[in-house]
C-alpha cells in the first residue's frame, strides 16, 4: 500500500483492514466501504406444497424510507395470506463471436453448428463440475457469426464460469477450423449479443439469470388497514405509473425494484454491476370489482444471481445469505424468489404513497437529515 500513502493519507477509515489484502481477490486493495444494512420484513412466502415461512431480507442501502416502505409492504402481504414465487428457468450466457472472409461461410458456419453440438458440449464440461451447455443459438451478421452459449451453473450466478467454459470451445474450434473446414479466421470471447451488465431486450427474450415470477392477492380491507388507501386506488396508481412509463419508453413496467435488487445484491455478494441488466421488472395489476381486490404479477426475466463463488465467500454475505434461508446447495431458486418477492412488497408500499399522496412526506419524516449527516461522518 505504500504506493498509495499520497492518495491515503485522509483515508483512515477505508484502510482500517488493509491487513487483510492476502485473502481478498481484488487488485491494489486498501479497505473496505461501510454500507448501512437493514432488515426488510417479516414476509409470509406460502409454497407450492401448503406451507408457508416468514422471512428478513437483509437490504444494504444508504437511502432512507427504502426498508420501513418494503416491510409495509410485506405487512400488506402478510395480512392478505402472504406472497408466491416460481422459478420459470435458468440460465447464464457469453456470446463470442466467430470472423470469417466472406459471408458464405459463416452461414456453413452457422448451419454446422448443430453437428458440433457433442464436440462443444464436452468440451465445454471439461473445464467445470457445475457448467453445463444447454442451448447454441448462431446470429450472423455480415460476415461474422455471433453465437449465444447458455449454460447452466449450479449454485453459482456462472459469469466467470460460462466465460471460462467458452474460451475452451473457442480455442477448440479455432485450432479445428482447417482439419474441419469451417474456415474460421478470428475470434471475440464476446460480441456483446450476451446483455453482460446492460439492460437488454436480449434478457427478456432469453433469461440471463434466474427467470422468476411473483404474484399476491390484496383485499380492499388491508389496502385500508395498512396501507391507507383501496384496493381500486391502489390498482389506478399502479395503471397510472404504467402509463407514464409507456410515455417514456421505460424499460420494464415498475416502480422502482431497483432499490430492493441492488440492496439485497450488495448485502449477499452478488456482482452489483449485474443490477444493470436484472431490474427488467413487469408488473400486471388487476382489479376485480365483485370481490374489490386487487392481483399483482411481478416478472423477472432474468436475475442474475448465487448462492456460491464470487463475493458470496465472504463473511458478512454469507451471514446475509443465512439470514435469507439460502445457505447450502440448491439455495439460488429460493433466492431469486425472495428477491423478486421483497421488490413486489416495495412496489406495493410505493404505489400507495403516490396513491395517497404521502411518498414526500415519508421521505422528509424518515430522512432526518441533520442526525444522517452528522452520522454519515462517522461511518
Amino acid at each position: 500500500m505504500a504506493k498509495f500513502a499520497h492518495v491515503l493519507q485522509d483515508a483512515k477509515h477505508i484502510t482500517e483492514r488493509v491487513n487483510d489484502a492476502p485473502e481478498i481477490s481484488i487488485e491494489n486493495f486498501i479497505g473496505y466501504i461501510s454500507v448501512p444494512v437493514g432488515l426488510a420484513g417479516p414476509l409470509l412466502i406460502k409454497s407450492p406444497d401448503g406451507t408457508s415461512t416468514r422471512t428478513y431480507a437483509p437490504i444494504a442501502t444508504t437511502e432512507s424510507a427504502i426498508i420501513a416502505s418494503c416491510s409495509r409492504g410485506c405487512k400488506a402481504l402478510n395480512e392478505s395470506g402472504g406472497g408466491q414465487f416460481h422459478v420459470l428457468s435458468e440460465a447464464m450466457s457469453r456470446s463470442p463471436v466467430f470472423q470469417f472472409n466472406c459471408t458464405e461461410y459463416a452461414i456453413d458456419f452457422a448451419r454446422r453448428l448443430p453437428d458440433l453440438w457433442d464436440y462443444i458440449a464436452k468440451t465445454a464440461r471439461s473445464t467445470s463440475r457445475h457448467a453445463r451447455l444447454v442451448k447454441l443459438t448462431p446470429n450472423i451478421v455480415g460476415s461474422n457469426v455471433h453465437v449465444r452459449f447458455d449454460y447452466t451453473c449450479g449454485d453459482a450466478a456462472g459469469q466467470n464460469m460460462v466465460t471460462i467454459a467458452t474460451q475452451r470451445v473457442c480455442d477448440w474450434l479455432l485450432a479445428s477450423s482447417q482439419e474441419l473446414e469451417l474456415h474460421i479466421t478470428g475470434v471475440f470471447i464476446e460480441g456483446n449479443m450476451a446483455p453482460d451488465k446492460k439492460p437488454s431486450w436480449g434478457t427478456v427474450s432469453s433469461p440471463r439469470g434466474v427467470e422468476v415470477v411473483t404474484w399476491a392477492s390484496l383485499s380492499d380491507e388491508v389496502c385500508r388497514a395498512v396501507l391507507k388507501c383501496t384496493a381500486e386506488n391502489l390498482y389506478h396508481a399502479f395503471r397510472t405509473t404504467q402509463e407514464g412509463g409507456i410515455r417514456n419508453g421505460q424499460f420494464g413496467s415498475n416502480i422502482n425494484v431497483a432499490n430492493v435488487i441492488t440492496g439485497i445484491f450488495i448485502a449477499t455478494g452478488q456482482d452489483a454491476a449485474a443490477v444493470a441488466e436484472g431490474p427488467f421488472g413487469h408488473l400486471t395489476p388487476e382489479y376485480d370489482h365483485k370481490s374489490r381486490q386487487v392481483k399483482l404479477t411481478l416478472y423477472f426475466p432474468s436475475l442474475p444471481v448465487g448462492t456460491v463463488g464470487g463475493g458470496t465467500a465472504y463473511e458478512t454475505q454469507r451471514e446475509a445469505l443465512g439470514i435469507l434461508g439460502c445457505s447450502g446447495s440448491g439455495m439460488k431458486p429460493r433466492l431469486a424468489g425472495l428477491i423478486a418477492a421483497f421488490s413486489l412488497a416495495l412496489e406495493i408500499s410505493t404505489a400507495a404513497a403516490a396513491a395517497t399522496n404521502t411518498f414526500t412526506q415519508s421521505h422528509e419524516r424518515l430522512a432526518r437529515a441533520k442526525q444522517g449527516n452528522n452520522l454519515a461522518s462517522k461511518i
